[in-house]
C-alpha cells in the first residue's frame, strides 16, 4: 500500500504528464526517494469528466518504473483510448484521475471464487484478452456471472465463453484519484 503522499505524487505524475502532452509544460514533480516509487508495478489510469468514462488504459505488464508506467498510462488514456477523442486542452481541468495499481494476476478454476468488488478479471481464449478492473463491477452492481460475461463481451468473445472453457485470471487493486 502506497501512504497518501506517494498517491499524491503518482497522481501529480500522471496529471502533469497529460498536460505536457497536450501542450502545456509545467515541471515535472520531483522523483521520490521512495524505492517503490521505482519499483515495476502494473498499472491502469482512468480518466473521468463529470462523473463519465472519458477514458481508462493500462498495462498488466511491470515494465519500467511505477513513474514511468504512470505517466504512460495517463497519456494513453488521455489520447490513445480507442472508445473517445482524443483530450482536448480545455477539458483537463474538469477532468478527474484514477490510478489502479494492479497485484499479479492469478489463474482461477473455479468463477465462484470471483468477489465482486475485490477482484479485476482476465478473460482470454483463442488470442482475445479483455480486463476489468474491481471496480467496474461494483459501480454497475453487477453479479459475477455479469461481470464474467461483460469481460466476454469486451474480448469479442462469446459472453458465455467463461462457461466453456476461456481462462480466468483475477487481481486485486489499490484504487485512489484525485479529491
Amino acid at each position: 500500500m502506497l501512504d497518501e503522499g506517494h498517491q499524491r505524487h503518482l497522481l501529480a505524475v500522471a496529471r502533469g504528464a497529460i498536460a505536457r502532452q497536450l501542450g502545456s509544460a509545467p515541471p515535472a514533480p520531483a522523483p521520490r526517494p521512495d524505492p517503490d516509487g521505482e519499483a515495476p508495478r502494473p498499472a491502469f489510469v482512468t480518466l473521468t469528466k463529470a462523473g463519465r468514462l472519458r477514458g481508462c488504459v493500462g498495462r498488466t505488464d511491470a515494465a519500467g518504473t511505477l513513474h514511468e508506467t504512470v505517466a504512460a498510462c495517463a497519456v494513453a488514456a488521455a489520447t490513445a483510448d480507442p472508445r473517445f477523442p482524443p483530450l482536448r486542452p480545455g477539458e483537463l481541468p474538469q477532468v478527474h484521475i484514477e490510478i489502479s495499481l494492479l497485484s499479479p494476476p492469478a489463474l482461477i478454476a473455479d468463477p465462484n471464487a470471483i468477489r465482486v468488488g475485490t477482484h479485476g478479471i482476465i478473460v482470454s481464449q483463442d488470442g482475445c484478452r479483455a480486463l476489468l478492473l474491481p471496480q467496474v463491477a461494483a459501480e454497475h452492481r453487477w453479479t459475477a456471472e455479469t461481470f464474467l460475461a461483460e469481460a466476454c463481451r469486451k474480448a469479442g468473445l462469446p459472453v458465455d465463453a467463461w462457461r466453456r472453457g476461456a481462462h480466468i485470471e483475477v487481481f486485486t487493486a489499490e484504487v485512489f484519484g484525485e479529491a
